[in-house]
């Protein structure tokens, strides 16, 4: 009796009670190999507390980390045609897209909000490497225009992150074309008398770093951010010879003059503020009275990690 009751009960107990554990609760990161716990990972913007190796992030939790108290208010994009070539290659366009949103829970590749940091107003548009590499397609192209003509209308600078692997070969010649579209949109926000500000993260690629991204009043980038136009592994294939050590990564850029600065993400909020406020002919900001952003969001068990950016 003492041996049913003492083990074969209990034993039987903890199976059945058991709790589902989620098994994302830990992140591996890609760069030292350090395990790090979510919330401590969420806390520090998703960079690596051991190494600081920047990962992916997403629009939504970039937006929450920037503005104040991590309120925004998204501003409207016009819808393009779904599938303007009918395009298909081992997928069906609209099959990748309806993909990408569920995996992503986002519309498109390119979120445009409108907020406060530090007490100024701004218009910010992020991009989203998880939606499809953060193609540019038309999309985002409206995008970037609704984001400039938001921008010209209130009267506030422009900051926006850019993240992608290029056009997006889907839409074709219609793709490249939001190269010069987006051009006319940053010459608004120039006439107007506006900032734009770029932040270039890992990574910025193809025909967004050869339009909109290389456009701005100022470039920032996040540290060991691949930032080009074809990627090091074309060139090295093509002119056949070894490339220099970090070659064309922000740290790269900055000492060839490509880039105004390298700032981790932890410290970005305090330098966009302080840089818009410069810009804008504002005092400098006073940070014991500045609002603190908000937090990034609990990860959900039921969604699936994003895959991260790919290393060159």
């Amino acid at each position: 009796m003492n041996w049913i009751t003492n083990y074969v009960r209990p034993r039987i107990n903890s199976i059945f009670s058991r709790r589902e554990v989620p098994e994302n609760l830990w992140t591996k990161c890609d760069e030292c190999g350090t395990m790090l716990f979510h919330r401590e990972l969420s806390d520090n913007l998703n960079v690596c507390t051991n190494c600081g190796h920047h990962m992916a992030i997403t629009p939504r939790d970039r937006f929450r980390a920037l503005f104040d108290g991590g309120v925004f208010a998204e501003v409207g994009v016009p819808e393009p045609l779904a599938d303007p070539l009918q395009f298909r290659d081992q997928k069906k366009y609209p099959d990748r897209m309806k993909a990408a949103q569920k995996q992503t829970g986002e519309k498109e590749a390119m979120l445009v909000a409108t907020g406060e940091i530090g007490r100024t107003p701004i218009v910010a548009a992020a991009q989203d490497f998880s939606f499809m590499g953060g193609s540019m397609g038309m999309y985002v192209g409206n995008a970037i225009i609704a984001a400039a003509e938001e921008a010209v209308k209130l009267k506030r600078p422009l900051i926006l992150f850019s993240a992608a692997g290029g056009a997006r070969m889907q839409e074709g010649i219609l793709s490249l074309m939001q190269m010069p579209r987006s051009t006319v949109a940053v010459q608004m926000l120039k006439e107007a008398g506006l900032p734009y500000i770029v932040v270039l993260t890992h990574p910025t690629t193809g025909g967004v770093t050869a339009s909109y991204a290389m456009l701005g009043d100022v470039h920032i980038a996040e540290p060991n951010a691949l930032i080009c136009f074809a990627g090091p592994r074309v060139i090295e294939q093509t002119i056949r010879e070894k490339l220099p050590e970090g070659f064309q990564r922000a740290e790269y850029l900055l000492d060839h003059g490509m880039l105004d600065r390298v700032t981790p993400r932890t410290e970005m909020r305090d330098e966009l503020i302080t840089i818009t406020r410069m810009l804008m002919g504002q005092p400098p900001a006073i940070k014991g009275d500045l609002p603190p952003p908000g937090e990034l969001a609990e990860p959900d068990a039921a969604q699936p990690a994003a895959d991260d950016a790919p290393k060159e």
